[in-house]
């Protein structure tokens, strides 16, 4: 009778694997199946991503473009839409904006006019924009700079 404890795979469904550089006596000994000489019989060989063969790889014929500014810095933009759903008369602060959701941790916040405001609202953030500060000061609210805070 078969039970958990004598089973065994059908012959031949399992295969040893191939134990190289072992001797001659497994037939895989001395060149361990790499053959004599050539790229792929030394150590460390192996094709590179990007290699073609010799051919001049894509990445090294394509055009170079511009470049990239590594002192670029990356804000959260909240609009005026998302100001005018907040309460009359709320301070915001980037803190308050990232509790809220409109604003990712760890970049500085801006605020952008895009939209309308109609609720006089504090606005203390990194950045304001000149369009967002006047819409802001227009709807009876009041930017105060994060450099003076």
């Amino acid at each position: 009778m078969i039970n958990l404890g004598n089973l065994s795979p059908n012959k031949g469904a399992n295969k040893q694997r191939k134990r190289l550089g072992r001797g001659p006596g497994t037939g895989h000994g001395k060149t361990a199946g790499r053959g004599h000489k050539g790229f792929k019989s030394r150590s460390g060989s192996g094709i590179k991503p990007g290699f073609e063969g010799g051919q001049m790889p894509l990445q090294r014929r394509l055009p170079k473009r511009g470049f990239t500014n590594i002192n670029t810095v990356k804000f959260s933009i909240v609009t005026l839409t998302q100001l005018d759903s907040l309460e009359e008369g709320t301070v915001v602060t980037s803190a308050s904006l990232i509790e809220q959701g409109f604003a990712h941790k760890g970049l500085p916040v801006k605020v952008l006019a895009n939209g309308e405001i109609s609720k006089a609202v504090t606005v203390t953030v990194d950045k304001v924009s000149t369009g967002a500060r006047t819409k802001i000061e227009a709807a009876g609210g009041k930017v105060v700079d994060a450099e003076t805070k």
